[in-house]
C-alpha cells in the first residue's frame, strides 16, 4: 500500500474492449491526487490491451496487469486488491459509467472513518439510452450501519451488493478475510463483507454515483444456474446472521419451487441444457 494514495479504483476485465473505453474515460477525467485507476486484464484475446494502453500512456496514475491466464472474475478481483496501492479500494465494473463528480464525493465520505461504503447508482438499457431505474437503492437519504453484521444490514443491503461496482473496501480489512473459498462463486465480495467477524462502520450513499448497463454482464446467460444455485448457497453459507434473514433475501434451495422454474422459463433463462444439467437425474415432478 502507497501512503500517498487514499483510494484505488479496481477494475477486472475480460474481452470487453467494446465497453471498456467508454467506462475508462468516465474515470480518468475525474482522477486526482491520492487516486489510481488500476485494471486486472484476465488475458483477454480481443483488443482490450489495446485500448488500455491508450489511457496508460496518457494518465500516470493508471495502472495495467495483464494475467497470463483468467482465473474467473473473482479471483482477478482479489488480485486486483492485492496489486492496489490505496488504503481503500472501489470494485468497479468494465462496462458501467462513473458519474461526473463520483469521485469526489466518494472521497469527502472517506474523509470519516468507514470500513464499507456502498454506492447507489442509476440503471439504464444496454445503450444507456434509457433510465430503467432512478436508484437501484431506494433511499434518498444516506444510510449508516454502525455494526455491519447485523440482521438488518444483510436484509436491506444484499441485492444491492449484487452489484460489485457499489463496494468500496478498506484494503487490509479485505485482505485480512477469507476469500479463496468464494472463488466460483461470482460474488467473492459479498462473501468477504457477509462472513464473521462482523464489519462495522458501514455508510451507504444515496446519490447515485454510477450508470448501469443492464442486462449485458458476463454472466448473464447463467443467470439460472447464478440466482437458483450460486447465490443462494453464497447467501446460506454466512452462519454469522438468522435463518430468518437470509430466508428474506432468497430461498436455500429455489430450484425446488415450481414458481421459480416457470419465471425462469418465461424469461427463455431456463432451457433444455439446464434441465439436463440439474435435473434429468432427478425423480419427481422436476422431470415432468
Amino acid at each position: 500500500m502507497s501512503e500517498d494514495i487514499n483510494l484505488s479504483i479496481c477494475i477486472t476485465t475480460f474481452n470487453r474492449g467494446g465497453y471498456i473505453v467508454e467506462t475508462l474515460n468516465s474515470i480518468v477525467a475525474q482522477l486526482r491526487d491520492g487516486v489510481e485507476l488500476l485494471i486486472v486484464d484476465g488475458a483477454s484475446t480481443d483488443d482490450t490491451s489495446e485500448r488500455v494502453r491508450e489511457f496508460r500512456s496518457r494518465f500516470p496514475n493508471v495502472r495495467y496487469f495483464r494475467e497470463p491466464t483468467n482465473s474467473g472474475i473473482d479471483q482477478d478481483f482479489d488480485k486486483a486488491v492485492s496489486y492496489a496501492g490505496g488504503r481503500y479500494v472501489w470494485l468497479m465494473t468494465d462496462d458501467d459509467i462513473m458519474i461526473d463528480g463520483a469521485v469526489s464525493r466518494v472521497c469527502a465520505a472517506l474523509e470519516s472513518p468507514h470500513d464499507l461504503i456502498i454506492v447507489n447508482s442509476e440503471v439504464r438499457n444496454a445503450d444507456l439510452t434509457k433510465v430503467l431505474c432512478q436508484r437501484s437503492i431506494d433511499i434518498r437519504d444516506d444510510i449508516e450501519y454502525p455494526g455491519g453484521g447485523q440482521d438488518a444490514f444483510m436484509v436491506d443491503m444484499a441485492r444491492a451488493l449484487t452489484f460489485i461496482g457499489s463496494v468500496i473496501v478498506r484494503r487490509d480489512l479485505w485482505l485480512a478475510r477469507e476469500r479463496s473459498a468464494y472463488y466460483g462463486s461470482l460474488f467473492v465480495h459479498v462473501g468477504v463483507i457477509f462472513q464473521k467477524p462482523p464489519i462495522g462502520r458501514v455508510r451507504v450513499l444515496a446519490e447515485p454515483v454510477l450508470r448501469i448497463r443492464y442486462g449485458v454482464a458476463m454472466w448473464t446467460p447463467r443467470s439460472f444456474e447464478v440466482w437458483m444455485y450460486k447465490w443462494p448457497r453464497l447467501i446460506w453459507s454466512c452462519d454469522g446472521y438468522t435463518e430468518q434473514a437470509r430466508a428474506a433475501i432468497t430461498l436455500r434451495e429455489p430450484w425446488r419451487r415450481p414458481m421459480k422454474l416457470f419465471h425462469f422459463r418465461s424469461k427463455n433463462a431456463y432451457s433444455i441444457d439446464e434441465y439436463r444439467k440439474h435435473f434429468a437425474q432427478l425423480r419427481g415432478w422436476y422431470r415432468a
